[in-house]
Order: structure tokens, then sequence, then C-alpha cells
């Protein structure tokens, strides 16, 4: 809740709730903000509760996916970067040490790093989803833990890497930090998931419900699993999905990312390149 008689906005709030309602005029009342986000807000006064939600207008973006045209509403949309986190990406995070290939993860680094700033400039919200996990790993069930530690003897999630000691994909840690080449934004959002999904004990849906964000732009790694598994996740929400081919990877084999964008085309969005929202963009 936002107080507008602490602040020079009590006036013109006030003046606003006395143009629309006689009773605030007569009772000159401040009217206070509540909600977190300018698209979810409702202003109040002891007389009156204004439940009435600013209407936008749309901001269309025609794009082409791998058979037809899609149009979407970039004023409702958001982008979801998901595990672009140094554990994947870096060659001295977990990846790295167990002696994975990250070269094929750091792909969406360069056309991340072009179409960051041209959203941001458009006030398209920037979601950073990234796995963060409790220090003492309450969080986390011995099925979860079973998958990437399966003997029991390996580095799995919390455990801490060889050479910086990070523990892996903690949050806070450095092994969970994003990649240094996609610096967020202070005006970015952040969300710690737990699972391949970022949808599944987060908050992640109410913060875009919030945001009245309908469309999800994703990109980020691996896009087989946790890239995946949130898309799917939205969708079954009633978000439109859009995956962006060229700011998404993996370091499954080429058959797990070719029947991943096929079933992404088939059944759950559109697949969609970055280009063509920086060529939108950039022609508005």
């Amino acid at each position: 809740m936002k107080d507008f008689q602490s602040s020079s906005e009590a006036v013109s709030q006030s003046r606003w709730m006395q143009k629309i309602y006689p009773c605030c005029r007569e009772s000159n009342m401040p009217a206070y903000v509540l909600g977190s986000t300018q698209q979810n807000q409702w202003r109040v006064s002891p007389e009156v509760v204004d439940t009435l939600r600013p209407t936008r207008q749309s901001r269309s973006a025609t794009l082409e996916t791998r058979n037809r045209s899609v149009i979407i509403d970039l004023n409702r949309s958001a982008l979801v970067v998901v595990d672009m986190q140094n554990d994947f990406c870096h060659p001295d995070g977990w990846l790295g040490n167990l002696g994975v290939d990250i070269n094929p993860a750091r792909a969406p680094i360069s056309p991340l790093q072009q179409l960051l700033p041209t959203l941001r400039e458009a006030d398209v919200p920037i979601i950073w989803l990234n796995w963060g996990n409790r220090p003492d790993k309450l969080n986390l069930s011995p099925a979860l833990l079973h998958v990437y530690n399966p003997q029991g003897d390996g580095i799995g999630l919390g455990d801490p890497l060889p050479i910086s000691g990070a523990p892996v994909l903690e949050a806070g840690s450095w092994a969970a930090a994003v990649v240094d080449e996609l610096k967020p934004s202070e005006d970015d959002i952040h969300v710690n998931k737990y699972r391949m999904s970022g949808f599944q004990d987060t908050e992640l849906d109410s913060i875009l419900r919030n945001l009245d964000v309908t469309t999800l732009l994703f990109a980020g790694v691996n896009v087989d699993q946790c890239v995946l598994c949130t898309l799917q996740d939205a969708n079954f929400r009633g978000y439109d999905c859009l995956l962006l081919e060229d700011c998404s990877a993996t370091t499954s084999p080429d058959y797990c990312r070719d029947a991943t964008l096929y079933n992404v085309q088939q059944c759950f969005g559109f697949v969609v390149n970055s280009t063509e929202i920086l060529h939108q963009l950039k022609a508005d």
C-alpha cells in the first residue's frame, strides 16, 4: 500500500478522487493505492473503493512461426529467461565440473544481449527464472536429488563445487547467479525455482497476474527440460506461449532439441525468432 499523504502525490491523487466521486470532494480525504503494479491496483478512501483497472492500448507485433503468423500484444507480454546461470553456462560451474560441454548452453547469450535492452526500452518485463535452492535443502525431495546425483557420491544439488566451493544452485551463491554477460537490470524481476517447472511452488504465476501479462516469451536452458516444463505449465494455466528458438539451447543431444521445438509448435504454443521482435520494436 502506498500512502499518498506522505508524498507530493497526495494532492494529485486527492484531486483525482474528488473529480470522480463527490463524496471525496466533500470529505477531502486523501486516496490510497492498494496494489504492487500499475496494471493491478485499487484506489480507496474511507468512503470509496475504486476497483477499476486502467485500460491499456494494445501494441501488436506480428511474428512468423513455423507454419503461419501469430499476432501478440507486447503491452501484455513478458520475457522469461530460464537458468542462464553460472552452474549451467560457465566453464567453472556445475556442468563444467561434471565434464559437460557447456558451449551449447552459452549460445543464447549473444542474441539475448541484443534483445534484452530493446525489450527493457519497450517496457516489456524481464523475468529471470533461476534455480535457487535453500541452503538446508528443505525444498528438495530425495526424488529430485536423485536425478542429479543418482549414485549418491557425486556433486549434486547443494554440494560444493571443487574449484569455487560454491554450493550447486544455492540461492545467493555464485553458482546460482546469472552469467556476467547477461547482467540483469535493477528493474528486472527475479524468481527462484526448485523444480524443472518455474510454476511449481513459486510466486511466478502471482507476479504475472499482477503484471496483467497474458503472453510469455521463453528463453534460456535447457530448452528440453526446465524451459519446456515451465512453458508447458504456462500453457496449462492459459498463457500464450512463444519459444524464442535462437535464445534457447540445451546440452542434451540434438534430437531432444528437435523434439522440443516440434512439440511446442504442435501442442503448447509457437516457435519464433527474437530478430523478428527486434525488427518490430525498432520499426515502431
